[in-house]
């Protein structure tokens, strides 16, 4: 986990670059759960299938990160049920036009850092930005990963 966690950290450097992806990497999370949740299957949604590879994913890199994961995955699966109760306007639009506007945000930050999202170069650093992040929580609570 270590060695991804550093490759991702390299193109990741500009404070600036930094704080856009703590706003845009748990966005584009939550708006891609958002996204699954509103898609129907047999009388449930896609985000609970389609998390069971993400936790795969993750449980071969770090068992400790994969909880936070999957903690972090669970507030999203509450907001997106919380939301759906409370909210008349569609969760697949609202996530659409979130995660645009997320995506927009990470390539302006990494036009300011002057390089290439890291998924030019691997697609499942795609995976690895939100544990990246979830790596800075576990250091600051003092948990081992």
């Amino acid at each position: 986990m270590q060695d991804w966690l550093d490759a991702y950290g390299e193109s990741h450097q500009n404070p600036l670059n930094k704080k856009i992806h703590w706003l845009a990497v748990p966005a584009i999370y939550l708006t891609i759960v958002g996204l699954l949740w509103s898609v129907p299957v047999a009388g449930y949604n896609l985000a609970y299938l389609a998390l069971i590879p993400v936790f795969l994913f993750y449980v071969r890199l770090s068992l400790s990160l994969t909880i936070g994961m999957m903690a972090w995955t669970g507030l999203c699966l509450a907001i997106c049920y919380q939301y759906e109760a409370m909210v008349s306007f569609p969760l697949w639009q609202a996530s659409l036009i979130v995660f645009v506007i997320a995506w927009i945000g990470q390539f302006y930050g990494h036009k300011v850092e002057g390089a290439k999202p890291s998924f030019f170069e691997d697609i499942q650093y795609l995976m690895i930005g939100p544990a990246w992040l979830m790596s800075f929580i576990y250091a600051k609570l003092g948990i081992k990963y």
